[in-house]
């Protein structure tokens, strides 16, 4: 933005500059020439009273002697007799080739003053006209001072507009520097926002949009902080409400004889205890800064099939766990991972009929870590779609959906089809590997 208002001013400035510029340059050059015209045409109309005067009593020979021909010379003059012969400088010696014999003196002879372009120059001539005869002034206007001083004057012009152009740039550098500082503060502001920082706010400054624009980017901010912390707040109160029935629940298993299904229900209510707990805890964290968080895949899906393994079990499932013989860290939260299993693994028991089998695979594919995990259900519907409260028989939608969230929150991808083992549905996680030492 501040480039471009530059490129835009130094057009626009230019192009003023050049419009006023160049007429002037014309106008320097008609003027240095209007200046030597006058100053010969003054010499030769000089010259001209003088023989005038004094051929009313003498004749014109004697009025050039008494005028002298040093004086004619001074001034680059001539004096044109009836007969052709010539006082003062040479018609032919003006310069190299300057004038020549065979110049037309009509309008002069004829009692006319007038300016002619010669070769060379230009020159002037005024008649001297005697009760007989009549004579011709000439004098004599080089090139080098019809432009005298001309070559100057560009420079001075060129450099003054060199100069505007240059001042135009700075102001319109300044005036771009107090557009885009606030304005690409702002978009460091918000993008501090985006990573979590809900403390970001802008300092209003600059022209007075840009300036509103950021009061109001303040004011977005404090209300996305306030709605925030109203969300985290009531999730913890909702968890929090929780503890009461697990309470309960906790009692009425702590009666029960001792048996399988005793520790089993323990162990349950253990998990769920220890979910409840971590969405107090996130809730109730102001910021969530998951930049160097890692874990072991191959770790969290054995622990996790184990988990599911005695409800698997019940309902005569066969469950097939593969992971790669060493650590495979991806670069995800483990809770995150864990959450997506759980939700993945749920939907495979509430959504398909008991007996069905189920695998989950993670392996390393060296630049990214793949978790599958596969059905021997229906599978999913044609044409499917991930997308948060879409939702299929008695499903919520949302299990597939924190799927989602969770590999794009990494830059990861999601990808569902169908098993070509078991023939149900196939959900594959492309996970980033996890660089940090």
């Amino acid at each position: 933005m501040r480039r471009h208002l530059i490129l835009l001013t130094l057009a626009v400035t230019g192009m003023v500059v050049l419009a006023f510029v160049a007429p002037l340059f014309v106008l320097v050059s008609d003027l240095a020439r209007d200046r030597a015209i006058a100053a010969a045409e003054r010499d030769a109309e000089s010259l001209a009273r003088a023989l005038s005067v004094l051929t009313v009593n003498e004749d014109l020979a004697t009025a050039i002697d008494v005028v002298g021909e040093d004086r004619i010379v001074d001034v680059n003059g001539s004096v044109i007799l009836p007969d052709g012969d010539v006082v003062g400088v040479p018609l032919a010696e003006d310069s190299d080739d300057h004038g020549s014999d065979d110049e037309d003196l009509t309008l002069a002879e004829e009692g006319n003053s007038f300016v002619a372009s010669v070769i060379g120059g230009a020159a002037v001539y005024v008649p001297v006209v005697t009760s007989d005869e009549t004579a011709v002034v000439r004098v004599f206007v080089p090139d080098s001072e019809i432009h005298a001083g001309v070559a100057r004057s560009w420079i001075i012009l060129a450099v003054l507009g060199i100069v505007l152009v240059a001042l135009a740039a700075l102001v319109a550098d300044r005036l771009g520097r107090s557009m885009v500082i606030p304005v690409r503060e702002l978009s460091e502001t918000a993008e501090r926002l985006r990573e979590g920082d809900l403390t970001a706010r802008v300092r209003p400054a600059g022209p007075p949009e840009i300036e509103e624009v950021g009061l109001e980017f303040n004011r977005l901010a404090n209300q996305i902080g306030q709605l925030l912390q109203q969300e985290r707040e009531t999730a913890a109160d909702l968890a929090h409400r929780l503890r009461t029935p697990l309470t309960a629940a906790r009692l009425t298993v702590d009666g029960l004889d001792e048996s399988a299904e005793k520790l089993r229900l323990w162990s349950d209510l253990d998990e769920l205890q220890r979910t409840t707990d971590y969405i107090i805890r996130e809730a109730r964290r102001p910021v969530r800064h998951d930049g160097d968080a890692r874990c072991d895949l191959g770790a969290i899906v054995t622990d996790r099939a184990r988990f599911w393994e005695p409800l698997a079990t019940e309902q005569e499932r066969i469950v097939t766990v593969s992971v790669p013989d060493r650590p495979t860290l991806v670069a995800v939260p483990s809770v995150d991972i864990e959450t997506a299993i759980d939700a993945l693994i749920e939907n495979i028991m509430s959504h398909t009929p008991s007996g069905v089998p189920f695998s989950i695979t993670a392996t390393d594919a060296g630049s990214s870590a793949r978790l599958t995990i596969e059905d021997g259900g229906a599978g999913l519907p044609e044409g499917f779609r991930v997308a948060r409260g879409t939702s299929h028989d008695d499903s919520t939608g949302l299990g597939l959906d924190i799927v989602r969230r969770t590999v794009e929150s990494v830059d990861g991808s999601l990808s569902i089809g169908r098993s070509e083992t078991l023939g149900g549905a196939s959900i594959k996680l492309d996970l980033p590997l996890s660089h940090t030492p």
